[in-house]
Order: structure tokens, then sequence, then C-alpha cells
């Protein structure tokens, strides 16, 4: 495989006898000369296998075992079933509960809209965000 594959000649000046090469890419070409190359590490596990940074807990390791996390849950299930319970004696019911969750949800997408857009007006306007606030009679809060 030719080693310039990929790659253009670009001449210096209009009747210039050296050419540069440069590798095309998207918003125009990036001379090979003046790239980088990341220095040499020294290290030898270049093609180690990967670690994820989540750590998975071992039951045994931990200390706790699994009837014992199975009790805790079946405990923290009977309290939530007993507050559902109450709000229930309270004349609440679960779907009220949900097209709550929902509406708050739809008002806060729209609260967050409003502000990038409060962002956006201020970097055009060259003042802070704080200074929008004041200026259409906002509080820092709303």
């Amino acid at each position: 495989m030719d080693s310039d594959a990929g790659q253009e000649d670009f001449k210096a000046g209009p009747h210039a006898e050296t050419s540069l090469k440069f590798t095309p890419q998207r918003g125009g070409a990036v001379l090979l000369a003046s790239r980088k190359r990341t220095p040499y590490s020294g290290s030898k596990k270049v093609n180690s296998s990967f670690k994820s940074p989540v750590q998975v807990s071992n039951a045994a390791s931990s200390g706790i075992c699994i009837e014992e996390e199975i009790k805790e849950l079946q405990m923290k299930l009977a309290e939530l079933d007993s507050q559902i319970a109450l709000l229930e004696n309270e004349g609440i019911k679960v779907e009220e509960i949900d097209q709550h969750i929902d509406l708050l949800h739809e008002y806060n997408d729209i609260k967050d809209i409003g502000q990038t857009l409060l962002g956006r007006l201020a970097v055009l306007r060259g003042v802070t965000t704080r200074d929008l606030y004041s200026l259409f009679d906002m509080e820092l809060d709303d």
C-alpha cells in the first residue's frame, strides 16, 4: 500500500519546487508538519484490557449477605405500600400523582429552555444572566 494514500500535494507558492503533504479533512486541510505526535510514554501495556470505573460490589466480600439485602428491600416495599395506602385514604389516587409528576417534568423542561434562552441573550448583550433577571423584573429563584 502506498504511504501517500489519502494525501495530496500542496505547493507552497505558484512556482515553488517544494511541496508539503497534507491530509484532507472536513473544514479544510491540516498540514502534517503542524501536527505533533504524542510523546512515547515508555509503558509496555498499550493494549491492556479495559478496566471499568464502575465498581461492582461482591456480596460475599462486602459482608452483606443476599438474605439481609432481600429483607431490607422487603421492609422498604412494605413502608412504601403503607405510604401509598395513607395517601389513598386521604383521597389521593396514584393516577393523580403520576399526572402531577408528568406535569412537573414538563414544567422543568420549559424552565430549562427559558434558562438557556436567558443565557444566550445575556451572551449576546454582553451582560450576566443576573442582570437580565433584574431587567425583566424576575426573582433569582424564579
